[in-house]
């Protein structure tokens, strides 16, 4: 599924090279989307090549493939008016206030502690390059209380493999916990330039937030203090097999 922007961006594409042969120049992308800067056509351009609808040919300029079209419009139309906009996503603007109970305070008919805690299933988050993690009130994960502590938890789908030396695979359920700080080193969810979130390492240097990956296919990326928000910190995953 792809975003009204990476929709858009895939068929300016496509259309040129039907047209000309030649893949459009960044710049042309960046005033044909109506975008401010080249660095989102770089994030657009790397989310499609991710998810296969696009291809970067190897020592050539402005070499672009495109490798297939989403079925029929391939638009999310439930965040469409947010991405458009440029409004925040996910978590932050469409949380779940509902407390959840601490797995000391759970307990079965018996008194017994429950063997599972039922946690609300926000939707999906990139392990690669930013997307929207999208909420779906509507799903709940059953997860072990062994694997939580205090606080509010939430559980996120993992759509990509830029985690997987960390374990994180591709499919993976992980458990965050909710808090907008976290320690220097630690994996989380991190809302970028008040767009998209994604799920990676935090370090932080001097004046800068670096989001580093744990897989050398894809590059750490350096911001701004104020371009960074952490919305919560991995503290477990599920898989299933």
């Amino acid at each position: 599924m792809l975003t009204r922007k990476q929709h858009q961006l895939l068929t300016f594409i496509n259309e040129r090279l039907n047209a000309t042969g030649v893949a459009p120049s960044f710049d042309e992308m960046k005033d044909a989307l109506g975008l401010k800067s080249k660095s989102g056509i770089h994030r657009l351009i790397t989310g499609l090549e991710e998810r296969g609808f696009i291809r970067r040919l190897a020592h050539r300029a402005r070499a672009l493939e495109v490798v297939r079209l989403p079925d029929e419009t391939g638009v999310n139309e439930s965040t469409a008016a947010k991405t458009d906009g440029f409004a925040p996503q996910v978590i932050k603007g469409g949380r779940d206030t509902t407390p959840i109970t601490a797995p000391s305070e759970i307990t079965g008919p018996a008194g017994d502690a429950a063997a599972e805690i039922e946690l609300p299933l926000l939707g999906k988050i990139a392990a690669g390059t930013p997307i929207e993690a999208l909420r779906d009130p509507t799903r709940h994960v059953a997860v072990p209380p062994a694997l939580l502590g205090r606080g509010n938890h939430y559980c996120l789908e993992v759509e990509g493999d830029s985690m997987i030396n960390a374990g994180i695979l591709d499919g993976d359920t992980v458990i965050i916990r909710r808090t907008d700080t976290a320690d220097n080193g630690s994996i989380v969810v991190a809302l970028v330039e008040g767009q998209e979130v994604t799920l990676k390492r935090l370090r932080k240097r001097n004046n800068s937030v670096a989001l580093e990956a744990e897989n050398p296919a894809y590059e750490t990326r350096i911001f701004g203090p104020d371009q960074v928000e952490v919305q919560g910190e991995l503290v477990g995953l599920l898989r299933q097999y």
